[in-house]
């Protein structure tokens, strides 16, 4: 893509602050992802933005990895950048030395699904025996019209064809929530630390709200298996 990323992130997240964005994922980690990543493990942030999450996992190593090279501007102190175009850049992690991946709005700016599958073939390798893959993504099943409005999403994913992608790359499903956060046009997550809290709390508001996929995998011995529709 010939766009520059890092001023086109910028002008469509202006109406939040990186305060904002950091109180927002704190609450997010909290609550929800910190209880699959333990205090000594290393983790791995694959399409790391503006570092929201990887700042404020708690964890043994922190690693971010993203083609903007803006990156190091973002990260927190502890935190190893890593800049590069993936997936080519993920061949500078060592197989089996990450044990928990995260991905948040990452896989619909990828080319197309051939290369959705490199990443994660990469990221199978790279997890450590059991390692987890942690997802939050875009459900175009329920999130169709507004995908569409930004000018650097080309993959679509449903919460059915992301579960065969992992599967075909040998992950098993751990948990997957088809809804799970709202999809807005000016943040990933709703506007406020306290709705956010709130939000998390009311499973009803996420079945009436939720557009984007919670989805939790963990790395399997082989090819996978096709799973229940």
């Amino acid at each position: 893509m010939t766009t520059d990323p890092e001023a086109l992130y910028r002008r469509r997240f202006a109406g939040v602050s990186p305060q904002q964005r950091a109180a927002l994922w704190q609450v997010l980690c909290r609550v929800v992802l910190q209880p699959y990543v333990r205090a000594t493990d290393t983790v791995l942030d694959v399409g790391a933005g503006f570092c929201e999450f990887i700042n404020a996992i708690r964890c043994g190593r922190k690693i971010a990895v993203d083609s903007n090279p803006g990156l190091r501007e973002c990260t927190a102190p502890g935190v190893e950048p890593i800049v590069g175009e993936i997936p080519g850049v993920l061949e500078t992690v060592a197989d089996a030395s990450v044990q928990v991946v995260f991905c948040s709005n990452f896989f619909e700016h990828l080319p197309d699904k051939g290369t959705v599958l490199v990443v994660l073939r990469h990221v199978h390798r790279v997890l450590s025996a059991d390692g987890r893959l942690l997802i939050i993504q875009p459900n175009i099943r329920y999130a169709y019209k507004e995908y569409w409005d930004f000018f650097d999403h080309h993959v679509p994913l449903s919460h059915g064809s992301l579960r065969e992608a992992l599967q075909m790359t040998g992950f098993d499903i751990e948990m997957l929530r088809p809804r799970f956060l709202p999809y807005t046009t000016k943040s990933r997550l709703p506007q406020a630390a306290w709705l956010v809290r709130l939000y998390l709390a009311l499973p009803p508001a996420q079945w009436l709200l939720g557009k984007q996929m919670l989805v939790v995998a963990r790395k399997g011995g082989g090819q996978g298996v096709e799973g229940a529709r």
